[in-house]
């Protein structure tokens, strides 16, 4: 094992056995260089005043080499905020200001230890260095029925851990807590778990309500007192969108230090929550209340970023680090997060129509991008395909009764035609089988 890995992980058994324990054998192994050639150019730039030729950049006059074509475009900005690399952690003022942004949104955040965010390739690659760093084969990975289909890949296929499920609502539809406590603390002679908690939920646009969170919070420190090492990783890539009764804050801030078998990691970023999905700016947080674990994560973190992307996009940095400082930045956001709750709002006045409770009920939603319908008539794979093929509508068929319904791209004014087709595909297949 390399010199630097193994201090890392002494410095994390120093200040939290139970994290070092957590650790993946890669995430073991992984170490960020520090002799290596980005190291080096970073002692020439602060030093080299008169020739720097470290660098793999092309620089003409003192700035980056670039091409008219594209400055003319992008005019607004210096070339040295665009064309060189940023840092594999990301810009350092950009960093500073979405901590600020967390704390002000997350007022739980305020007495709690955590590190400074380092930016990631949006919020899958965020996902993907969670694995990365505590997913050995095996491990069991828990997160609900209704989900992102991307988690398979990143912690079952990439990673070999044990996807284990437990049914997100009860029968009163609410959180299940139950559901998550029993998947938990069946865990105990692994000893370890890693927990994705994914609020409002991709694919029911589902947050749960204060008490709820609280239950959450409960079964996670219930499972840590039971001996289980657990990494919980907050999935909050629609946070802010809450449009009614609902948990306000990421349950980051509550499970930061509940207790030392617990590590909170919370993957987030502007993809969803600015409206810049094609930038792919996102961001990974640790809470420890030992700082000298929190530098070692950061350290392996940027060992990962390192050894796989080298570091993130430049230019969408720039943009997002610029949008949050601008002073019409806030109102715009409030515009459209009412464009987004309006479409909510519209898609459960429509909802409520008895003709359509014959042929469908549907889950909670109070937040996010989505909704899902319970079919009660019709296969939903089958009415995904006729609705594409009869009427030009596109839904997404999750299971054998289940239709995700993305009111975030369709504009208000349409929603009801939309789910009047739908309600007319439903009718157009039960002809059929009749």
């Amino acid at each position: 094992m390399n010199q630097l890995a193994g201090q890392l992980n002494e410095n994390i058994k120093a200040g939290n056995t139970h994290v070092y324990d957590m650790l993946s054998t890669l995430g073991r192994e992984i170490y960020f260089p520090k002799e290596g050639i980005l190291s080096q150019s970073a002692e020439a730039t602060a030093h080299a005043k008169k020739y720097n030729a470290t660098i793999g950049i092309a620089t003409e006059g003192g700035v980056p080499m670039h091409l008219k074509v594209i400055q003319d475009k992008l005019s607004a900005f210096q070339p040295k905020d665009l064309y060189s690399y940023a840092p594999p952690a990301g810009k350092p003022e950009l960093r500073t200001v979405w901590r600020s942004k967390m704390l002000q949104e997350n007022p739980s955040l305020h007495d709690k230890s955590f590190g400074n965010p380092v930016v990631t390739n949006a919020l899958t690659h965020g996902l993907s260095i969670v694995a990365d760093l505590f997913v050995n084969e095996g491990d069991a990975v828990i997160y609900p029925d209704k989900n992102w289909e991307n988690y398979e890949l990143t912690f079952g296929v990439r990673r070999h851990g044990e996807i284990i499920n437990y049914p997100l609502f009860t029968e009163d539809m609410s959180f299940n807590s139950a559901g998550l406590r029993e998947a938990l603390l069946a865990q105990q002679d692994k000893g370890k778990a890693i927990v994705l908690l994914n609020f409002p939920n991709n694919p029911t646009g589902y947050t749960p309500g204060l008490k709820e969170g609280e239950e959450i919070i409960a079964v996670i420190k219930e499972a840590a007192e039971a001996g289980i090492n657990v990494v919980v990783v907050t999935d909050d890539a629609y946070f802010a969108l809450f449009f009614e009764d609902s948990m306000k804050e990421s349950l980051f801030g509550k499970l930061a230090g509940i207790h030392p078998r617990v590590l909170a990691i919370k993957i987030d970023g502007a993809t969803k929550e600015e409206f810049v999905w094609g930038f792919r700016v996102g961001f990974i947080t640790y809470a420890s209340e030992n700082a000298d674990v929190l530098a070692a994560l950061e350290q392996k973190t940027l060992g990962i970023i390192r050894a796989t992307i080298s570091s993130g996009p430049h230019p969408s940095q720039t943009f997002i680090l610029e949008a949050l400082k601008a002073p019409e930045f806030a109102a715009q956001k409030e515009e459209k997060f009412q464009i987004m709750k309006g479409r909510a709002n519209r898609v459960k006045a429509l909802l409520d129509n008895d003709a359509y409770n014959e042929v469908w009920e549907y889950y909670p939603f109070n937040s996010g991008y989505f909704m899902c319908l319970k079919l009660k008539t019709v296969n939903a794979e089958a009415l995904r395909t006729h609705l594409i093929q009869e009427y030009g509508v596109g839904t997404i068929a999750l299971g054998e009764h289940d239709l995700r319904i993305a009111f975030s791209c369709i504009d208000e004014e349409y929603l009801e035609d939309l789910y009047q087709l739908i309600y007319k595909g439903i009718q157009d297949l039960q002809s059929r089988s009749n």
